[in-house]
Formats: structure tokens, sequence, C-alpha cells
């Protein structure tokens, strides 16, 4: 039996796109050989490079509009690190809406002034803080678009003049956005790309070249553009699943379907979350993530029953984050439906036995 994937990162990618990858593994382009033995600057994988990063500035609809996709290394947190580098000067602001947009801020505390416009972290991050003004005096506004760990999401994205940075780590190419109001958005493909190993950036080429340090190369994203994200060796394999889960998204219809999708992914767990007297949301109604579904039991004596229901039914990486606890279902793209319909079965069963 499949089992139901709920694992919040890395997670479930559509099958289509593992039976691809592992054949390539085995034999990339009818060539005999290996995907992860050829070398990186052979023909057949610049063409993967390529491939790559026009689906990704295509599927976001920045095609001709003066961005670049990278594929970089070192996850998002490589990026807190590297979006201060390049682009702090003297100050910026952040949004504190949890544990990754906190530590972005550790970070780029090391390279200016942090102004902290609002933060939910008194609530344990379970609602995003609406009300807040964004400095005029400032190089850049950072926001994190999904908290995994604590369910919550931006639904509306400030308008400003500052260039907008944005973590869209957990639900990149899953809803429709203006994504032209981000001057520079980053993402872990191990959500809704790919297998861990390498990190999106979508940068808008003017927004550089402003600060007065000397960035070391490695950590320059003009240099990372002038090599066209080849500057070193790349994650091969993850580049490449990448590649072909954008493929697999264009094919269906791109963001606008599986944006789609993933509302009624979302409108059913939440729903019986809310009518399910055992369950209790955690993230402010207002503020649930589509992506991630954080909730708990009333009772925890329930706990054994339901996990064993759980495990009984082949659901797997429901547990909440260790700093949270109860229970998260990560919903990403390639998630079907049935899968949360199982989830909802299992809610429902355990009602049924009291």
């Amino acid at each position: 039996m499949k089992v139901h994937n709920f694992s919040a990162g890395p997670c479930i990618l559509p099958q289509s796109v593992l039976e691809q990858a592992s054949q390539a593994v085995l034999n990339f382009n009818n060539d005999n050989l290996s995907l992860i033995e050829i070398s990186h600057r052979s023909k057949p994988f610049l063409a993967v490079m390529d491939k790559a990063r026009s689906l990704a500035l295509e599927l976001l609809g920045l095609e001709n509009k003066g961005y670049q996709a990278l594929y970089l290394q070192g996850g998002a947190s490589m990026q807190f690190l590297m979006v201060a580098y390049n682009l702090l000067e003297k100050k910026a602001a952040y949004l504190d809406t949890g544990t990754w947009a906190n530590n972005a801020i550790k970070e780029a505390k090391n390279f200016g002034q942090i102004v902290e416009v609002a933060s939910s972290k008194s609530n344990k991050y379970n609602y995003i803080p609406k009300k807040y003004t964004i400095p005029s005096d400032i190089n850049y506004f950072h926001v994190t678009s999904n908290n995994t760990i604590f369910g919550t999401q931006i639904k509306k994205f400030p308008t400003t003049d500052i260039p907008l940075v944005c973590d869209m780590s957990s639900d990149i190419f899953s809803r429709k956005l203006d994504f032209s109001k981000f001057d520079l958005i980053y993402a872990g493909a191990q959500k809704n790309m790919g297998p861990a190993g390498t990190t999106l950036v979508i940068v808008k080429e003017e927004i550089l070249g402003k600060i007065s340090r000397v960035i070391p190369s490695i950590l320059d994203y003009k240099v990372h553009i002038s090599k066209e994200s080849m500057y070193n060796t790349p994650p091969v394999f993850p580049v490449y699943v990448s590649m072909l889960t954008l493929e697999w998204l264009k094919d269906l219809g791109g963001i606008p379907f599986i944006e789609t999708v993933n509302n009624q992914k979302a409108a059913l767990i939440y729903d019986e979350i809310d009518r399910n007297p055992l369950f209790v949301g955690f993230a402010a109604k207002e503020d649930r993530s589509v992506m991630n579904a954080t909730f708990n039991l009333v009772d925890k004596t329930l706990k054994s029953n339901f996990e064993t229901l759980l495990k009984e039914a082949g659901i797997s990486g429901l547990n909440g984050h260790r700093s949270v606890g109860g229970y998260r279902a990560s919903m990403y793209n390639a998630l079907p439906l049935y899968s949360v319909q199982a989830l909802v079965d299992v809610m429902q069963e355990l009602e049924l036995r009291g």
C-alpha cells in the first residue's frame, strides 16, 4: 500500500518525477552514463540547468522582467546570510513570524542594523502580524511567506517602494501571486521542488551592486549570475529533480491549477479540524497555512489510539515539530487529495470510537 506522506520536508514528490529521476541515476539521456557521474560542464547537464532556471521564471511569470534564477547550495539558511551580505548596507527591516524568520534576523544582525517591525513570538507564532510600519530608510524588507513549523501563512503582502525579500521555502509554486512585487525570492528545494541539496534564488538584477563591502565570490549573487549558476560544481541531482518537478507542474497547468488543488486539500482538513470535537487547530484561522495544517488532540489520552489508526491507514510524517507538538499535515503540491481524505477518515474514525 502506498504510504500517505505528510512529511514537512524533505517531502513527497510526484511519482512520475521519482521514476524519471531513478532512471536518470542509472542511465541519463540513454548515454549509458549516470546523471551523477557525468561532468557538470557537459552539454547534457548544462541543458538541465538552463531549463531548470528558465522554468522557474516562466512559472512565476518573471520572464524578461529583469530577474535571474539561480540554483545555489547551503539551503535557505545560507540565504539568511547571503541576502544581508549582498543587500544590507546600513539598515534593513524584518517581520518575525517564526523560527526561520528569527534565524534570518539573527544572521542579518552581523551586517547592519535590523528593525523588527512586528513579531508574533509572544503568542507562540500562531498568527501573522498585520499592523506594522515599514521604515523608509532601509535597504530592504524581509518576510517569510509560510511558516512550516507553526502552520501560518501570509495572505496579503505589503505594497512598498522598498526592495521586498521573501523566504518562500515552504510555499513557492503553490499559489498565484504577483511575483513581480518581490525583488528577491529564495526557497529550499526540499518542500515543493525536489530533494534537499539546492536552493532556488530569484533575484531582480537591478537591486544588486549597491553595497560597499567586498563580497566573497561564492556568496556574491552577481558572480553566480555571470556564471549562469555554474560558478562552482552545482548539486546535480537536486537541480535535475527540481527541473522534472517544474516540468510536471507546467504540464498540469502551472500554478493556477495547483492552487485550486491545494485549496481543496486545505479546506478538507481544516473543515474536519473545526467540525470534529476531538481536535483543535493551532494557528489563527485567518492565517492558516494552505501548506501546513497544525492541530492538536483536545484529549491527549487519545494519542495512542489516534496514532494506531494513522499507522493502520498508512499515514506517515504527521508529527508536529518538537517546538510545537501535536500534529502537522504538510500538504505540498505533490500530495494527492485522496491522502488528505485518508487522514480525515482516520479523524472521523477516532470520533466514532470515542
